[in-house]
């Protein structure tokens, strides 16, 4: 084996162009997030089949993540090893982020809906194809003792893009004065906008990252994670054929790590939460809050009656736009949550910083229920003045809990894992490692939509209350979670002061 060098140190701002990029993409991801629900309900979707469309995301996730992990770890280039990847994603997602909202365009071929899930699978796809080398390239250029850092950062940067992403329909309606409303068959003005400004912020912090990290030579690489080049040489000339990949891969995924095994169980519960919350969240406080029965959620109703309402398509439009707001207001707390959480999991440790995050936001989302208040009220916001309901105004405080559960979600788990994976493999674990972030999703939209039908009798409220549930169920889990970085430093410092 090659004698490891240390690998250098580097400054926050190279740690910060490192994961810069990360900040477009979110911002894509939450205008997605906040909106996709909006956007097929408007083109024909009925409320219990809109998990069923979000199944998209995860399955994408679960197919291109592997593959690109793998392939990212076997290609170097004079573009790089990772960063070929992000920009080819990056492209593929602002090109789906501009054609999803334009479905009408596709009457003539197809029904709008279906050419909405189309280009919603093209985006997810690219968004998975960017995401992934993104998390193996903070592992490959960030040195173990910065980890903490180079994630917190990154969670820092993915939320700063999900409150710019989350309350941009917002601001180009009560600002810019954009329309809200959307005609049958169609996506609002402000939203379909919202994704071209979207695209382009994408695109545009991707060739940050891309032009300003420059990553190590095959090398440099192999040297500071102590890798043997002659064994890795002999490992890639070796020509497999399509069952032995597999084979390959299975017995990777097989023999993951132990604290892999342990995190896919939080995993699961923290990821099914979330896919729930990104689905119902809209329905839910539009049914709530605005009293918008769940009858006009139902295309085959909204067929019958001919034509919307304009006071049911105004109160739709409203509660719409303010999920934007409540989406911005948890990755605001969970941006400021990520400045602080190096230090706290630092001094509190990881395991124990990570459990209370997601019991925080298991209880956020159960107090949706003590906000139902449907008075208006008159709310300045800085940027513009608005007339809602007091109980969506209350909806800000579960954010909070929402927003920290969030930061850590996306900090945590990386951080305790990426300490326990060999450094050859970094990318196909990491790939591998979205399993468990793709299953809980799909199995939470497979039958997510059928509990809210025939349990909930298609209340959403009571759907985001299961989240929480499931939410609070991951914070107990973490208690079995091996880190073994942080046993490593204990035994270190037991030893120094014996």
């Amino acid at each position: 084996m090659n004698k490891k060098i240390k690998q250098p140190a580097l400054s926050f701002w190279q740690v910060w162009n490192v994961s810069f990029g990360f900040l477009g993409v979110q911002f894509g991801f939450a205008l997605q997030n906040a909106n996709a629900s909006r956007i097929l309900s408007d083109l024909g979707a009925d409320l219990h089949s809109l998990s069923l469309f979000w199944i998209v995301a995860p399955l994408m996730g679960l197919i291109v993540q592997p593959i690109v992990g793998s392939a990212s770890d076997r290609t170097w280039n004079r573009f790089g090893r990772r960063n070929p990847y992000i920009l080819f994603g990056a492209i593929a997602a602002a090109i789906g982020m501009a054609f999803m909202p334009n479905a009408q365009i596709a009457v003539a071929i197809m029904a709008p809906m279906i050419f909405g899930g189309i280009m919603l699978a093209l985006m997810d796809g690219a968004f998975n194809v960017t995401m992934q080398p993104f998390r193996a390239l903070v592992s490959d250029m960030v040195p173990s003792e910065q980890r903490n850092l180079g994630y917190s950062i990154q969670s820092l940067l993915i939320n700063i893009g999900a409150v710019c992403g989350s309350i941009l329909p917002f601001v180009l309606t009560n600002v810019i004065g954009l329309d809200n409303t959307a005609k049958a068959g169609e996506v609002a003005p402000s939203v379909i906008w919202a994704f071209y400004l979207g695209a382009t912020a994408l695109f545009g912090s991707v060739l940050w990252t891309v032009f300003r990290t420059k990553e190590y030579s095959p090398k440099q690489y192999n040297a500071y994670k102590g890798i043997d080049e002659t064994e890795l040489n002999k490992e890639l000339a070796v020509q497999k054929s399509l069952a032995e990949k597999l084979s390959g891969f299975f017995k990777l995924l097989i023999g993951m790590p132990k604290t892999m095994k342990q995190l896919a169980v939080v995993q699961f519960f923290s990821w099914f939460a979330l896919f729930i919350m990104w689905v119902y969240t809209t329905p839910a406080i539009t049914q709530y809050i605005w009293g918008v029965e769940a009858k006009w959620f139902d295309p085959d109703y909204l067929t019958s009656v001919g034509t919307i309402p304009a006071e049911i398509a105004a109160a739709k439009g409203a509660a719409g736009d303010w999920v934007g707001i409540i989406f911005a207001a948890y990755s605001l707390f969970a941006a400021i949550f990520s400045i602080l959480l190096t230090r706290i999991a630092n001094l509190f440790g990881r395991k124990l910083t990570y459990s209370v995050s997601l019991l925080l936001g298991g209880i956020g989302y159960i107090s949706f229920l003590a906000f139902q208040n449907s008075e208006i009220v008159h709310v300045n916001l800085l940027v513009t003045e608005v007339d809602v309901p007091k109980g969506a105004i209350g909806l800000l405080f579960p954010m909070a809990g929402i927003g920290i559960a969030w930061a850590a979600i996306l900090a945590m788990p990386y951080a305790i894992l990426s300490d326990s994976l060999p450094a050859a493999k970094t990318g196909v674990y990491m790939g591998i490692f979205n399993f468990t972030i793709a299953a809980p999703q799909i199995l939470s939209g497979i039958i997510a939509g059928q509990i809210l039908a025939h349990i909930f009798d298609n209340q959403a409220i009571n759907i985001i209350v299961l989240a929480g549930v499931f939410m609070i169920l991951g914070a107990i889990s973490v208690y079995f979670v091996r880190d073994e970085s942080a046993e490593k430093l204990i035994a270190e410092k037991e030893l120094a002061g014996a």
